[in-house]
């Protein structure tokens, strides 16, 4: 036998052996639930990421909802696709009007906050939504614009089973991270806007 043929003989039996060893794990998770996920930390791709999941919904013909926290002032890609081509899958609700530090206006902000929140409370109850994104509220979160105490209480006690709730936004807090089923944390390595790059359409919007 060739050394090729040997290495390939080896390198089949060692994958073999891999894949006997996930299908006897994946044979024990046989359980299905609606999930909390919560996508934080300071690299970008969180509400990207969240409108992957939406998408999926969409594309499987699920229903789904998106509640956009902050992102109020601009329109972006996924909001004008999901508005224009799949409004009957998609219930889509801008709840805020731009970014905190462009309102500069605190009970401004408060009150749009707490009438997503309550946009919100609304869709996550209706079973119908498999799924119901929360963009950005970890920063209404963060401003005491809600009560994360609230959020916590109303996710552990009122969302359906079947319900899942996908959280975004930087410096999602521990009380959130607690009750996660699934939580990630996008790592800044290097980013085109600390070199002078503004927000590009297609990337960012």
């Amino acid at each position: 036998m060739s050394a090729s043929n040997h290495d390939n003989d080896r390198h089949a039996m060692k994958m073999a052996k891999k894949k006997a060893a996930r299908e006897k794990i994946m044979a024990t998770k046989t359980d299905e639930k609606g999930l909390i996920i919560v996508h934080t930390g300071k690299g970008k791709g969180k509400s990207t990421a969240a409108f992957g999941m939406i998408f999926r919904h969409i594309a499987h013909g699920l229903p789904c909802a998106v509640v956009q926290f902050i992102k109020g002032g601009m329109s972006t890609g996924e909001r004008d696709l999901i508005q224009q081509q799949f409004s009957d899958l998609c219930a889509f609700h801008t709840m805020g009007e731009g970014f905190t530090w462009e309102t500069q206006d605190r009970v401004r902000d408060t009150e749009m906050a707490q009438a997503a929140w309550e946009k919100a409370k609304e869709l996550i109850r209706d079973e119908k939504y498999r799924m119901v994104l929360l963009d950005e509220i970890n920063i209404a979160l963060r401003y005491d614009y809600i009560s994360v105490n609230e959020v916590v209480n109303f996710l552990t006690d009122e969302k359906p089973g079947m319900t899942h709730v996908v959280l975004t936004g930087r410096n999602a807090g521990p009380e959130l991270i607690e009750i996660a089923d699934l939580v990630t944390e996008m790592e800044l390595v290097k980013h085109p806007f600390r070199s002078g790059i503004k927000a590009q359409i297609g990337v960012e919007y």
